[in-house]
């Protein structure tokens, strides 16, 4: 078994959109082993996304991922980084295929509607960030 990251973003929670992105990760075999909604605060958004500090967008992803409320799934199964990241798509919208989560719910840059972690070493940095 492996685990994995998933963030559902302040644009989807706001779209009433938890339930369907929750039950995709169900039907594609996900086991949810922790979950919860929360108001992230700055200083936990700006260590999760630390390795974007110096990019023109920093601020802006920041400033967006600290917006509304957020839903953060600590998922497993085999293979569930590398099947996540299936599941939500490309990270712009408009390049994500139809059929994915980023396809089918993103509205654009920042607000492509998910996070999933990249690789397992992510995958284990984000769950101990966030649930730890």
């Amino acid at each position: 078994m492996e685990d994995t990251l998933v963030i559902i973003k302040p644009d989807a929670v706001a779209r009433g959109l938890v339930g369907q992105i929750t039950g995709r990760f169900e039907a594609a075999g996900f086991e949810i082993a922790r979950m919860r909604m929360q108001e992230p605060d700055e200083a936990l958004m700006r260590r999760f996304y630390a390795e974007h500090e110096a990019k023109w967008h920093f601020g802006r992803l920041i400033a967006y991922m600290t917006s509304g409320p957020l839903c953060f799934m600590h998922l497993r199964r085999e293979g569930a980084v590398e099947r996540a990241r299936m599941l939500v798509g490309a990270t712009d919208p408009a390049e994500a295929s139809p059929g994915t989560i980023r396809g089918d719910f993103g509205l654009d840059l920042p607000r492509n509607s998910v996070h999933a972690s990249d690789c397992a070493e992510a995958a284990a940095r984000e769950i101990g960030l966030v649930f730890d």
